[in-house]
């Protein structure tokens, strides 16, 4: 029954309960939205509870933000909807007072519960879900006097770990398909087994099952991808066959703790990639930390140049005909090839798969999404360089739409529609779709990147820096067009060095702004053959010669003291003051 009108000293404690649980608390943005209805609805403020009010007070949304067009505040009611769902099946059962979300609502509901006893059959479903936890080692006694654990010992554990991983190999099912054509057609599967974790860290907060759940939940949200958690045992290997292993272990390392994730090729039995991230102990005994080293790991796994796609990126690396059956994964993989690159040969070959497997059956939100982001690319062109036609950029609109009609959800989708919004101009419009893209998918390093970019080109480098380099961390070799925002914040810093290298990257993928960047860093580095090299680049830009250089700049960049910046690094370059402002 409903909560008759009194203080809701109980809704209130039953709000910070909720807060507090680990699965609403690692996500800021569904905790504030809990705490902004529920507080609403104490108040009597029930017919405030609006969408509109919702983006706008929770989300960041701008104040012209059209709740029928952007989606987002639906998409994250139907998450926390359904994290409620879960907190009162689970850990919540015996909880007095329920805080309901409704379906088709956003004015949450008050529910008073009969005291509720847990049955022994509940129990034992609540123990088989739990992530089994390895009971910590005791403290080393030398670790207590102040001496670390020897070498030998850390070096016998590493290797039981590994023993446990090729046991886990030898008996797991071998996927059906070894041949490279099959195995680049299917998208990759991964097992994420418990890490185990050596002695001396009782405070640290689950690090082993936990960690091995957080990674599934983040790497589900890759649709590049089939993701399931293994457990803790050898004998779940039988369950089902899959490409690839993941464990790991955490162990102390003098004043930090290490998070050492291990990838095996469950076909081939070899180690294909291993990754340490560090965190101060202090920092590695707080609840947010298994999120944090999730976040970093998934970035690196969840990337299309990362290691659970070496195989597909084999396949197109050799430049293998499309004469036989494709799938949704390879027109993907294919497509993040072509943004890599950016030939026009490379954007052929997706569209041809795309054509190709559109007969199949129905197209995914992802490649309506891709699709869409190939009209952008290829919108025509004039006077030999490609402009945003109005009747192009309604054709990817109405693509991305149908799209998020198939997966609202889809960060890769939202990426796609903040790349089209900014190719038509709509800055604002294209920030709060890359704001959507990365609060599906944090660990979306495409996403960070082109978000890092519009930030920095908008005067906003903190926030562009950070995003950047978490982007730059995601792949060994990052593409050309991931080092924009890297090179204006070094430029910003003062580094002309690492300035100049990141401009000059940044210039194979971008030819209008790159060069500009590379005659200011190479100015401020005092190189003159770098300023000769990218001058004559950059009077070459069929877009400047039509219309002039700043007009051009000023539909890019939303920063005005960063077109001073590039105004007057371009004069004392030698550009003529008439060719700033017109056609050339």
């Amino acid at each position: 029954m409903a909560v008759p009108a009194q203080p809701y000293d109980s809704a209130m404690q039953a709000l910070e309960r909720l807060l507090a649980w680990p699965e609403i608390a690692r996500s800021p943005q569904l905790a504030k939205f809990l705490d902004y209805i529920v507080r609403r609805k104490i108040e009597g403020q029930e017919q405030a509870i609006k969408a509109y009010a919702i983006a706008v007070d929770v989300l960041g949304r701008p104040a012209d933000f059209d709740p029928q067009a952007d989606p987002i505040v639906r998409v994250q009611a139907r998450r926390l909807r359904s994290l409620l769902d879960q907190y009162y099946r689970t850990e919540g059962l015996s909880e007095p007072l329920q805080i309901r979300l409704p379906v088709g609502r956003y004015v949450p509901e008050f529910v008073v519960q009969a005291a509720v006893a847990v049955a022994p059959e509940a129990e034992t479903e609540a123990e088989v879900a739990a992530p089994v936890v390895p009971e910590l080692l005791p403290t080393d006694p030398a670790r207590a006097s102040g001496f670390s654990m020897s070498w030998f010992a850390l070096l016998m554990l590493f290797a039981g770990m590994l023993v446990l991983t090729l046991a886990l190999v030898a008996f797991w099912p071998r996927s059906a398909g070894d041949s490279a054509t099959e195995a680049a057609l299917d998208r990759p599967s991964l097992t994420v087994v418990e890490f185990q974790t050596l002695g001396g860290l009782q405070g640290i907060v689950a690090p082993s099952g936990g960690l091995a759940i957080e990674l599934v939940t983040d790497l589900e949200l890759f649709d590049e991808m089939t993701v399931r958690y293994g457990g803790g045992d050898v004998s779940n290997a039988e369950e089902s066959p899959t490409d690839y292993v993941l464990t790991g272990i955490v162990r102390p390392d003098g004043e930090m703790v290490q998070f050492s994730a291990i990838l095996t090729d469950v076909n081939s039995g070899l180690v294909v990639w291993n990754q340490s991230i560090a965190e101060p102990t202090a920092v590695a005994t707080q609840p947010g930390v298994l999120d944090e080293v999730s976040r970093q790991l998934s970035l690196r796994l969840g990337s299309p140049r990362g290691p659970l796609h070496r195989k597909a990126q084999s396949w197109l690396d050799a430049d293998q005909s499309l004469d036989g059956p494709v799938t949704d994964y390879l027109c993907t993989m294919m497509f993040h090839r072509y943004r890599d690159i950016g030939s026009e040969a490379a954007a052929n070959r997706v569209q041809d798969c795309i054509t190709t497997l559109r007969p199949v059956g129905e197209p995914t939100a992802a490649m309506l999404a891709i699709e869409a982001s190939l009209i952008v690319d290829r919108m025509g062109t004039r006077n030999g360089e490609r402009f945003a036609s109005p009747v192009s950029i309604g054709r990817a609109e109405t693509l991305l739409k149908q799209a998020l009609q198939l997966d609202a959800t889809s960060g890769f989708v939202w990426e796609q529609l903040a790349r089209t919004r900014a190719a038509a101009g709509a800055m604002v419009q294209a920030r709060s779709a890359y704001s959507s893209s990365l609060q599906l998918n944090p660990a979306n390093a495409d996403a960070l990147a082109g978000y890092g970019l519009l930030l920095a080109l908008s005067g906003e480098l903190t926030d562009a820096a950070e995003m950047a380099q978490d982007a730059l961390n995601s792949a060994a070799e990052p593409p050309d067009w991931y080092f924009g925002a890297p090179a204006l914040e070094a430029l910003q810093r003062g580094d002309t060095g690492l300035a100049r290298r990141y401009a000059e990257t940044y210039a194979r993928a971008d030819r209008e702004l790159g060069p500009i960047l590379a005659i200011m860093a190479g100015q401020r580095a005092g190189d003159a053959s770098v300023v000769n090299r990218y001058l004559a680049q950059v009077l070459e830009v069929p877009a400047f010669r039509v219309n002039g250089i700043l007009p051009r700049l000023r539909e890019r960049i939303a920063d005005p003291a960063l077109i001073e910046q590039a105004r007057v690094a371009l004069l004392a370059a030698g550009v003529p003051q008439a060719s700033l402002v017109n056609g050339f």
